[in-house]
């Protein structure tokens, strides 16, 4: 049985955890509503933006209106932007987003390769013996466009290049501060699906017969708007991405609060109950050697 300074040192070793705890789900509690606030603010454009993209890869001929907009017939390469965490004590958030990830492209006869967002992903995957191309890390939070702008630029000269036939997204997606969900999304070229009824998949648009007519210059707006507009998907989905980590990590340590609490009320009692048999011993020992006296 462990000393009563082994006890001790137990006890206050677990109340070191959970004030350690408590505090990171305090800034964690602090940074997801800045996320949240900041996924809010860039929302509408992103939809708006991506939701442009659909409507130009259903015009008429958009083959020949730009490169991004063509779909290429034998698929040889697949690029994957995988937006993972730089550090840990998130629960399953990032496990969660490489399991999903990893499944999805298994099927996938061609060559995969990762643009890995986050330190957490890129070991994983680094781990698995996976081809990563490039990693992006430390990024700060919530992110701004300036500071991931360079990941859209990579994406779109890999496709442009030949690099990568197909480029998909894979995010974790906000719920609310219970539920994140694992995405992975085509992002390269544009894929549109038509639905009779309204959902909420920005993938998804009605049949229109509306067509787009552009001033000054076809080219040189389309050159302009595309590549921004690849870029602003790969932001959000990176924003959406960091409050689904805040969120999985504020209640990982919530959750590592409890239990750490739940541990130390155990080792007080335990130690409450073994001073008290040390103290009976001690009494016993001095009523027997009273009575031996006598």
């Amino acid at each position: 049985m462990a000393s009563t300074r082994e006890m001790r040192l137990r006890i206050k070793s677990v109340k070191n955890i959970a004030q350690v705890t408590r505090a990171l789900e305090t800034v964690s509690a602090s940074k997801v509503r800045r996320a949240m606030a900041a996924v809010s603010a860039s929302k509408p454009y992103a939809e708006k933006a991506w939701k442009v993209l659909i409507h130009l890869a259903r015009q008429p001929g958009h083959t020949s209106l730009h490169p991004l907009l063509t779909e290429r017939t034998r698929v040889r390469n697949v690029l994957v932007v995988m937006v993972s965490s730089d550090r840990g004590l998130a629960g399953a958030y990032n496990v969660n987003i490489l399991r999903h990830t990893l499944q999805y492209f298994q099927s996938f006869s061609q060559p995969i390769s990762y643009v890995s967002v986050g330190r957490k992903g890129r070991d994983m995957l680094i781990r698995r013996r996976k081809r990563v191309i490039a990693e992006f890390s430390n990024l700060p939070s919530p992110v701004g466009f300036n500071d991931v702008s360079a990941i859209g630029k990579l994406v779109v000269d890999e496709y442009l290049n030949e690099s990568a036939d197909q480029v998909y997204l894979a995010y974790t997606d906000f719920n609310n501060l219970l539920s994140q969900t694992p995405v992975v999304r085509k992002l390269l070229p544009l894929e549109v699906r038509y639905e009779k009824e309204e959902d909420n998949d920005l993938s998804t648009t009605h049949a229109s017969n509306s067509v787009f007519l552009y001033e000054p210059d076809e080219n040189e707006l389309l050159d302009a708007i595309v590549p921004r507009f690849i870029g602003v998907q790969v932001y959000q989905a990176i924003l959406t991405s960091q409050a689904s980590e805040h969120a999985a990590r504020m209640v990982a340590m919530r959750n590592a609060t409890d239990n750490a609490n739940e541990l130390l009320s155990d080792l007080q009692l335990q130690y409450n109950k073994f001073r008290q048999q040390l103290i009976t011993n001690e009494m016993i020992d001095i009523a027997g050697g009273a009575e031996a006296l006598k």
